[in-house]
């Protein structure tokens, strides 16, 4: 039976996103993964292309809040930024809470490229941790 995961994040429009896909992706054998934001706002479009980069299409998820999630089991919940850590409520009942944290691309300046390129090295780090992370649990 998969373990089911939960990224939380902020914004719910990157980090927690790209998180999702990767596990889906890449470990979808193991693991349902999920992500919400203590405050939902919309998809970054810069994280829809650095992932469609990788052969990951995250261009149909969308942002949602922690409370769509309520009543829901969860083996891990994992944030990745201090807020969402700060701020995520207990979880009970076996579920391993971890944060891991990443830098947000969204504050990225500069030209599109420069964007890009951050989103690229956040998602490349998010999916290098995760793996080693999971590869524990095996």
């Amino acid at each position: 039976m998969k373990k089911r995961v939960l990224f939380l994040c902020t914004a719910n429009s990157a980090r927690s996103q790209m998180a999702e896909g990767l596990v889906n992706h890449f470990l979808g054998d193991r693991f349902d993964a999920f992500s919400a934001g203590t405050q939902a706002t919309r998809m970054n479009p810069a994280a829809i292309e650095a992932m469609r980069e990788m052969g990951v299409d995250i261009s149909h998820h969308r942002s949602k809040n922690l409370s769509e999630f309520d009543g829901q089991v969860f083996d891990y919940v994992i944030t990745l930024c201090g807020d969402a850590n700060e701020t995520c409520p207990l979880y009970i009942g076996g579920t391993i809470k971890t944060h891991i944290g990443f830098d947000d691309p969204a504050k990225a300046t500069g030209s599109k490229e420069d964007i890009l390129r951050e989103f690229r090295r956040v998602r490349d780090e998010i999916k290098e941790k995760l793996t080693e992370y999971f590869s524990t649990f095996d």
